[in-house]
């Protein structure tokens, strides 16, 4: 039985760093292979940091062709009516979070020198739990989330598949317009969300707009809900703030049909009303392997 990187199930930390890294021309995959051996070093995981690794498909089918499913393919964008989202794909996309954002600081820089002799960091986002669990909206995210013991039946690939204990991963780095969504009424801002505000009640289908959120990104199929393993972030300055959006799957396909529904593309030409205040500004599609692959690999 293979398992899945268990950084991804473990919650309760409050800070969290991404970073994602494009490999260096001339580079090969053993060399890539050889720089990540180093992220088990006590330099970079002293201080108890979850650590977790994932792949762009390029990439993972460069190191590991037997363990890449046919499903894996790199983000390729989505063009919607007058809103879109980038296709940023990058290499190698590295989580880590922990209880600080000092040592986690330490890690995160500790994982920046590790991979500098072979890529350089394309994209690096810290970010943090806020209050509840809530976005800076004010609204709670992650209220659809699977419990966690139900959570590896959503996210890890089964044993019967190839790549199994691997995960599908979306990341995305969207910026919100704060200062517009909260000239919004609460009312008005709960139509957005498809959520009460204050303690995230689903809103009866009666009043819930066709474009709430929630309306646009929980999908049914054959009467089953098709679950994510949402792990999304805020992050935060005084001049740009926004949510890292972080996603895992078994099925890469419901990425997909969530980006279409959310930017209009799906057939019924509603999109999210949500992207009217959150503007994404990269997006990417990774593969996080199984503990066992990654032992193969690093040794």
């Amino acid at each position: 039985m293979a398992h899945a990187q268990p950084g991804i199930f473990a919650l309760g930390t409050r800070s969290h760093h991404h970073l994602e890294f494009d490999v260096l021309p001339d580079v090969a995959p053993t060399e890539v292979v050889a720089a990540l051996r180093g992220l088990r070093e006590p330099s970079v995981t002293a201080g108890g940091d979850n650590i977790i690794v994932g792949f762009g498909a390029d990439l993972w089918r460069r190191i590991a062709p037997a363990e890449s499913p046919d499903a894996l393919v790199p983000f390729a964008g989505v063009q919607g009516d007058g809103r879109s989202m980038p296709a940023t794909q990058h290499d190698v996309w590295i989580w880590v979070h922990g209880t600080g954002p000092d040592v986690l600081l330490d890690t995160a820089r500790a994982v920046g020198r590790s991979l500098a002799p072979v890529a350089v960091l394309a994209l690096e986002q810290p970010a943090f739990v806020y209050r509840d669990s809530r976005d800076l909206t004010g609204f709670v995210d992650g209220t659809e989330n699977p419990p966690v013991f139900e959570a590896p039946e959503v996210a890890i690939i089964p044993d019967d598949q190839i790549g199994a204990g691997g995960s599908y991963v979306i990341a995305s780095k969207w910026v919100h317009d704060l200062d517009a969504f909260h000239r919004l009424n609460v009312t008005d801002q709960e139509g957005v969300f498809g959520r009460t505000k204050s303690d995230s009640v689903e809103l009866d289908d009666s009043v819930k707009p066709p474009n709430a959120h929630i309306a646009r990104v929980v999908i049914e199929e054959d009467g089953e809900e098709l679950e994510l393993f949402r792990r999304s972030t805020p992050f935060g300055t005084v001049r740009e703030a926004g949510l890292y959006f972080l996603a895992f799957s078994a099925d890469p396909t419901r990425f997909d049909k969530m980006l279409a529904r959310m930017f209009g593309v799906s057939g019924d030409g509603i999109h999210d009303h949500l992207t009217d205040f959150s503007t994404p500004v990269s997006g990417a599609y990774y593969f996080a392997p199984s503990l066992e692959a990654l032992a193969t690999l690093l040794g």
